[in-house]
């Protein structure tokens, strides 16, 4: 098995659907404390958005999004989150995946917080570039 297989593999991409879904179930439960839902929110948003911040189509780093944001981002949620409520969802999630193909949602909103984040990338170097020609 290689590195890449391991990393981006059909069971690393299972376990990470597995805690998206996980992810989706703390953000909302009643428990959950206000850091933990503001990022867990914002990992899905970006999770779930039918569209990506770097395409996959470009050669490596279209898969670094995947690969870095979404369990870098995962793992804060996580940490912000109480254990016993984190393996509570987890657990949920796992069962949810083995008893029945469990489909993510789309979200539009995660669409739209990525154009976004792209036009203010945008902005920002267009300004970059004609405050350069000034």
């Amino acid at each position: 098995m290689s590195w890449f297989t391991a990393l981006a593999g059909p069971a690393a991409r299972r376990a990470l659907k597995i805690r998206v879904f996980a992810l989706w179930k703390l953000l909302r439960h009643a428990d959950t404390p206000w850091p933990s839902k503001a990022v867990a929110g914002l990992v899905l948003l970006y999770a779930l958005s039918p569209i990506d911040l770097i395409p996959d189509f470009i050669p490596v780093l279209g898969l670094l999004d995947e690969l870095l944001l979404l369990p870098l981002g995962l793992a804060l949620a996580v940490a912000l989150a109480p254990k016993p409520l984190w393996q509570a969802c987890l657990t949920e999630a796992q069962q949810e995946a083995d008893s029945r193909n469990a489909r993510a949602p789309k979200w539009r909103a995660g669409a739209v917080f990525i154009v976004l984040i792209w036009l203010l990338l945008g902005g920002l170097a267009l300004g970059w570039w004609w405050s350069g020609r000034a």
